[in-house]
Parts: C-alpha cells; sequence; structure tokens
C-alpha cells in the first residue's frame, strides 16, 4: 500500500507545514480505506483481537479508575457553592450526572486512552517498521495490514465504550462522596435524583460516540507507527503525534457527534 510521503526537514516553512498537514489526512484517508476493504475479509484472528483488547484495556484500568473518581468528585465540589446559593442544591446530583453521562467521561475516558494507547500502538508498530520486521512478513506471504493493524483497531473500537461504562459508575460513585461530604444526602434520594436526570437519550449518545473515539484512538496510532521511517528518531515521533492527531480528531469529532445526537436525542 503506497503512501504519500510528508516533507522532512527540521525546521519547515508555514507552506510546507500546510503540505504536510494534508498529506497526513490524504494518507490517513487512504490507511482507512484499505481498513475497511479487509476488515470484512476472512479469515477473522479473534484470538489477536481478544489478547489487544485484554492488554489495552488493563493497561488503561489504574489511570482512568482514579481520573473516572475525580471527575464526578471535584466536579461536583466545584458546583455545591454555585447551586447552594442559587438554592438548588437537590439539582446538583442530576445535572452532574448529565454532566458525566453526556460529555465528560466519553471525552475525557477517550483522551486519556488516546494518550496511552495511540502511542503505545505508534511505538510498537515503528518500531517493527524501521526494524523490517514489516516488511519480513510481507515476504513470509503474511498480511501485516491484517494481522497488525485490523486486530488493534477493532480491539480499541470495542474496547474503549466498556471503558466508558466503567468510568461514568466510578464518577457517580465519587458524585455521591462529594454530595455526602457537602450535604449529608441519604444514598436513596441521590439514587433518586440521578435515575430521574439521566434519560435514555443521555446514556446512548455518550456510549455510542465512544467507538467513533476508540477507532480514531486505533486507526490514528496504526496509520503513524505503519508509516514511521528514520529509525528510534522516526519511532518517537509517530508515538508522539498519534496523540496529537487522534487527541486532535476526538474533539473535533464530538463536536458534530454532539450536534449529531441532539438532532437524533433531544433534550
Amino acid at each position: 500500500m503506497q503512501l504519500p510521503k510528508a516533507i522532512s526537514k527540521k525546521r519547515l516553512s508555514f507552506s510546507e507545514k500546510l503540505f504536510n498537514f494534508f498529506v497526513t489526512m490524504t494518507g490517513l484517508t487512504i490507511f482507512n480505506w484499505e481498513f475497511f476493504k479487509q476488515v470484512f475479509i476472512p479469515p477473522y484472528d479473534i484470538y489477536e483481537i481478544r489478547k489487544h483488547m485484554v492488554e489495552l484495556g488493563v493497561k488503561t484500568l489504574p489511570i482512568v479508575s482514579v481520573t473516572g473518581f475525580i471527575i464526578g468528585l471535584v466536579l461536583a465540589l466545584q458546583s455545591q457553592p454555585v447551586f447552594e446559593h442559587l438554592g438548588a442544591s437537590d439539582y446538583l446530583p442530576g445535572i452532574v450526572a448529565v454532566s458525566v453521562v453526556r460529555e465528560l467521561a466519553p471525552v475525557i475516558t477517550a483522551l486519556i486512552f488516546a494518550g496511552r494507547v495511540s502511542s503505545g500502538i505508534g511505538a510498537e508498530l515503528g518500531s517493527m517498521r524501521v526494524t523490517e520486521q514489516i516488511d519480513a512478513m510481507e515476504v513470509s506471504a503474511v498480511n501485516p495490514f491484517k494481522f497488525l493493524v485490523v486486530t488493534r483497531v477493532i480491539a480499541t473500537t470495542l474496547i474503549l465504550p466498556l471503558l466508558t461504562v466503567y468510568v461514568i459508575f466510578l464518577a457517580l460513585t465519587g458524585t455521591y462522596l462529594a454530595v455526602i461530604l457537602a450535604q449529608n444526602m441519604s444514598f436513596q434520594y441521590y439514587q433518586t435524583a440521578v435515575i430521574d436526570a439521566v434519560k435514555f437519550g443521555d446514556l446512548l449518545p455518550g456510549i455510542l460516540k465512544t467507538f467513533v473515539f476508540g477507532y480514531i484512538v486505533g486507526i490514528v496510532g496504526a496509520y503513524k507507527g505503519f508509516t514511521a521511517e528514520g529509525g528510534t528518531e522516526g519511532v518517537g515521533k509517530a508515538s508522539t503525534t498519534a496523540v496529537v492527531l487522534s487527541s486532535l480528531l476526538i474533539l473535533l469529532f464530538d463536536t458534530i457527534l454532539v450536534k449529531l445526537s441532539l438532532l437524533l436525542w433531544p433534550t
């Protein structure tokens, strides 16, 4: 698969940076097309997909666990004085829960996932590219794209929604702790307030868009690693740019998906 080459210099002019940006977007589009051509072609390496899901998911659990709990705790603690000043303290659990479910948990989990996983995929595949392991696979009549890229992208697409559900649970737990510290609210009242506030139209869009975010993390990391060049320096560059590009695309697509979700599931 031939992909366009970017200009490689230490100092680039604005026009050259702009050219490199369009080259990257063009290469990523071709890479996406290649993925969709091969993802439906058997055989399906279920073992590799499951292995990557376990590896990527388990290694990301500690950081998302801490982050998820702190999201709910800090958001509730910061909001509580404002709600109390407005005389709307009873609405605090529901509003924080809706914010977490619809936006904060999916996006923050995706960004953390991008920092942890996209860079790892970029570094791993980049190392295989510069040490010619991928070329050796092609010579051995093994499809490296199918084995290395497709399995990882499917794994990231499937594991991120599960992590997001886990983060939502921890964030709501942190919110409850904050409410207990600030208002001494009973768990039954908190549970009722959250259930009344969070509707199906809040939960479904928040979970569905994480499939898109997971795909972005996987495909960008794989693209940067698969096209790495320039030895160890190229591997480091692939790892760094994978995080930056995947994070930017997550934020961009989040803007689009939020608007789309409001049209499909109006509040």
